[in-house]
């Protein structure tokens, strides 16, 4: 069972503001409802609340149809209240996703602050078995906020500079397209103890920068338990020989889970990379390298569930 929503802004649609098709899902939604946006520039900032699940977002290509807005951490312009979205990072996302199950298809989420803004978040997740598809995230710093959750991104394209993927959430990008536009550090994942699942796995990803000699980091670590994994994964020139970012602090050496397994490209440099990162084995890695890794259970039933969910734009 499926709901349908159109929002467009030359008429002919049920609603002109993508906010306002939000607001018209029921509070404890339990059937697939999907927004359809026409192409168009979105000058709003979102917010999907807690008990608004089942929601997807779905444009016809993610070139033209962009999601915009320009808060920051220190700068949050927003129609709701800080004591309902939060200050700081946590508050100051163009797109702001707490509704579980929510699915994001052809869309760019964009925060337009310019270079040099700080903080300036183009979508939070704090939200649990989130997928994306062919979307993009627009930015510098701070980029894409996965707070915490489950989340599945696929043939995605996320750009930023500084922290731009980072958060507490389980996360797996396939095949997606990491992009450096400046000097920083492409993750800031937070496990704060061996005892959390959490982490980022990029599989089969391409990481391209601007050109020059090398400039970014593949990561460091928000919190000292801080798990990524590049597997499989082209890095260019612009990845730093020595990959890794202790963050200032010699004791999270002792801590932080950094791995790579298989990556190829001139900014894959095993034999140069900081001691206290490593290559994982064939046996180590199999559990980073599948769906597995967001969701143990063998049948997958909210990945195989969206699939099966994934409405034509014509419906």
């Amino acid at each position: 069972m499926s709901r349908v929503l159109t929002v467009g802004k030359n008429g002919g649609a049920s609603y002109r503001s993508i906010q306002e098709a939000i607001d018209d899902v029921p509070p404890g939604n339990s059937f697939r409802t999907v927004i359809r946006i026409s192409p168009g520039i979105y000058r709003q900032p979102l917010y999907i609340p807690k008990n608004k699940n089942f929601i997807t977002l779905a444009g016809l290509i993610p070139e033209t149809t962009l999601i915009t807005w320009d808060n920051t951490a220190n700068k949050i312009d927003h129609h709701q209240t800080p004591r309902v979205i939060g200050t700081g990072p946590f508050g100051c996302g163009t797109a702001i996703v707490e509704g579980d199950d929510f699915i994001g298809e052809n869309i760019t989420f964009e925060n337009s602050a310019p270079e040099g803004s700080g903080q300036a978040v183009a979508i939070r997740v704090t939200a649990d078995r989130c997928a994306f598809y062919n979307c993009r995230f627009l930015g510098w710093q701070g980029t894409l906020y996965l707070q915490s959750g489950k989340q599945y991104l696929k043939d995605c394209y996320i750009e930023g500079s500084v922290d731009f993927i980072f958060g507490n959430s389980t996360a797996l990008l396939e095949h997606c397209h990491i992009h450096c536009k400046s000097a920083g550090y492409i993750t800031a994942q937070s496990r704060k103890s061996c005892l959390e699942t959490t982490g980022y796995v990029f599989l089969r990803c391409i990481i391209t920068g601007n050109g020059g000699s090398p400039y970014a980091y593949l990561g460091r670590p928000w919190g000292p338990f801080g798990r990524v994994i590049f597997a499989y994964t082209y890095l260019d020139s612009c990845i730093k020989y020595h990959g890794w970012n202790n963050w200032g602090k010699v004791e999270n050496e002792r801590t932080a889970c950094f791995y790579e397994y298989r990556c190829f490209g001139p900014g894959s440099c095993p034999e140069r990379r900081v001691t206290w990162a490593r290559e994982l084995m064939e046996e180590e890695a199999e559990q980073f390298l599948s769906h597995g890794f967001i969701d143990p259970n063998p049948e997958r039933p909210w990945l195989s569930q969206r699939m099966a969910l994934r409405i034509p734009y014509s419906a």
